[in-house]
């Protein structure tokens, strides 16, 4: 299961127990069965993998962390032959599969397990390097605090991190960087709340949503979906079903547009005649459904949690076509030693 926006989590003596989020409801839409063939795209502890499995299904199941591909062998085991697992980004999913496949899920952002692994950076609550790569592989979030220009963190923040004083966490962070770079999380935590201040009513802690930014961005998660998403249209058959698991409002957006874009009809005004009318990719299952009351109590993590789903249609696959989710230009991260 894949933790919301918020960095701050249940407080605990030791990591979380893995519940997959919105698993009955993920098992109802995409109505698995024996010798069909999915696509778990966001493979993490393997929650969802397991129940394809046990409902008769094959599964390949897609990793970009080797810690995940590692764990998920003694799973590999168990289910002898039926479960194929892939180390790569799920943007290219469609690669990893032999022709069409029945069903594609995709549970979105940093999995329990990362989170509750203070070594890898993702979290504040434990103090750890400042890193937060999914791939463990390529720039950290400690590069883009330490060279990137105030501008352009502010947009990091401001965007990916629905910072409302992004402009102010950015200026504090160069400021502050001229004297010590920024290498740990607690440090980088620390300081913003500095910058920011905390009233005893706030809900979340002030570096939570800059450290939101900042993941999203080391990992180029909005892309990835995006990404992802086509790819799941060329490689899902007629009727096969899509299901995809959001925590925030940037990745259900994009879901959700991308949903009604294959879904509707495009044409002109009712003025003019359409050019070339496009036929839909897919059909929208049911509404946005999120997490019962009871599901909520016993998992706190899944209470931000929406899913999406839809019914692939007979229609060939569109070409890929990024300005429909409207994301805004983002600056380049590179290698250390390249600014």
């Amino acid at each position: 299961m894949m933790a919301g926006p918020g960095e701050e989590l249940p407080a605990g003596g030791g990591p979380a127990r893995h519940i997959p989020v919105l698993l009955r409801e993920v098992v109802d839409a995409l109505q698995p069965a024996e010798g069909q063939v999915f696509v778990d795209g966001t493979f993490g502890a393997g929650g969802y993998t397991r129940a394809l499995l046990e409902s008769g299904a094959d599964v390949v199941s897609i990793d970009r962390d080797p810690d995940a591909i590692a764990g998920g062998q003694a799973l590999a085991r168990e289910f002898s032959g039926r479960l194929k697992l892939v180390h790569g980004p799920f943007s290219r999913l469609d690669e990893y599969v032999e022709g069409t496949v029945d069903g594609v899920v995709l549970d979105i952002g940093v999995s329990s397990m990362q989170l509750d692994q203070a070594e890898r950076g993702f979290s504040f609550r434990n103090d750890g390097p400042l890193d937060m790569r999914m791939a463990q592989a390529g720039p950290s979030a400690a590069d883009v605090v330490n060279r990137f220009k105030a501008g352009d963190l502010a947009r990091i923040f401001g965007f990916l991190g629905e910072e409302r004083h992004a402009g102010r966490v950015a200026r504090m962070i160069e400021k502050r960087r001229a004297d010590k770079p920024f290498e740990r999380t607690r440090d980088l935590a620390e300081a913003i709340e500095g910058a920011l201040g905390r009233k005893p009513k706030d809900k979340i802690h002030p570096a939570t949503r800059s450290f939101q930014g900042l993941r999203i961005y080391v990992n180029d998660e909005l892309g990835e979906l995006a990404r992802a998403l086509f790819a799941a249209e060329r490689v899902l058959k007629p009727g096969g079903r899509l299901a995809v698991v959001t925590f925030h409002s940037l990745e259900d957006r994009i879901v959700k547009r991308f949903i009604s874009d294959r879904s509707g009809k495009a044409g002109g005004s009712r003025h003019m005649p359409a050019v070339e009318a496009k036929a839909a990719t897919f059909e929208k299952l049911g509404g946005v459904v999120g997490p019962s009351a009871e599901e909520e109590r016993e998992n706190p993590r899944a209470r931000s949690a929406k899913l999406r789903a839809a019914l692939r249609t007979d229609a060939a696959p569109r070409a890929e076509d990024v300005s429909i989710f409207g994301l805004p230009a983002l600056p380049e991260i590179r290698a250390a030693g390249e600014r």
